[in-house]
Parts: structure tokens; sequence; C-alpha cells
């Protein structure tokens, strides 16, 4: 099951700031242990957070709060070649099993790219497992929010086939 929790397509906009937002839940057959261990080993990180048709390099990492990462996205293909980009951000908070929170700003001189985001995650232990949201917070205008939400649609799937039975 995946939903956006905002009632919409992913898209929502604080009038405040009319800063873009997108929310994306999905619930994967693990503890939440296992599923927050996988958004902090890199060898792992690039085998589910890349859409498909991507790839990613892992540059820099260091998950601990104020720690950095900064990495690649490239794709796969002609067509998705234009796609690809370089990122990075500090981690903010980091809570075993339950949250983690950082900040998150491409490398561009695209102004319609320029910006910092905030990305939350959170882990709530269910029954089936473990419930993963991701809201995304200060989504750069070039992005449409629903292209952000299916693209954690996507890395919340290859992330269930990652650790689940595992």
């Amino acid at each position: 099951m995946t939903t956006n929790g905002n009632g919409d397509d992913g898209q929502q906009s604080n009038n405040r700031t009319n800063e873009q937002t997108m929310t994306v839940s999905r619930v994967i057959e693990a503890p939440p242990e296992r599923v927050y261990e996988a958004f902090l080993d890199p060898d792992e990180l690039v085998q589910w957070l890349p859409p498909t048709g991507f790839s990613a390099e892992v540059h820099q990492f260091d998950p601990e709060e104020g720690g950095t990462f900064r990495m690649t996205f490239t794709g796969e293909t002609e067509e998705l070649a234009e796609y690809g980009s370089t990122f990075g951000g500090t981690y903010q908070e980091l809570v075993s099993g339950k949250r983690i929170v950082h900040t998150d700003a491409f490398e561009t001189d695209d102004p319609a790219m320029a910006g910092e985001m905030t990305v939350t995650v959170t882990f709530e232990e269910i029954p089936e497992g473990t419930e993963v949201t991701v809201r995304q917070e200060g989504i750069p205008q070039a992005i449409p929010p629903e292209d952000s939400h299916a693209g954690w649609t996507d890395s919340l799937g290859q992330l269930a086939g990652l650790v689940e039975g595992a």
C-alpha cells in the first residue's frame, strides 16, 4: 500500500512559504531496526535508493548526527542520462529504528533546482512489520512533487525487496 498521506497526488503547498512537500508511506515486512539499517548502510543504499533506471555511487557517507553524505544518481539509458544528479546533505537526527532527519540539496547551477530540502523518515512498528513514511519538504520548483512521490514509491518498493525475508 502506497499513499501520499495528504489526500492528493503527492503535491501539497505550504501557503506561508509556497514550499513544495511530498509524503509517501509503505509497509515493509521487516523489523524497524532492519529497515532503518538499510538507510544507513552505503552498500545497501546504492541497491535500493536509486529509482528504476538509475544507478548510484556514494562519494562520502558519515551516518551520525552532524555527519554528511554525498552521492550521485546516474541514468542508465540515454533517455534518463539528463536526469542524473549529484546531491548531499547533513544528518540532523538519527534515532535507531525510529527516525532519520537529514537535509538534501542538489549540486547545480540551475536556480529552479537550488535550495535545501528536509527529508524526514519515520519507522513505525506494526503487526505486519514496519510502516516507513518519507516526507520531503522544500522540493525544488523544477521537480513536480508527484515525480518525487513516484521516485520514493519506486525506491521503497526496492527497499522492501532488499530487506523482506532477509
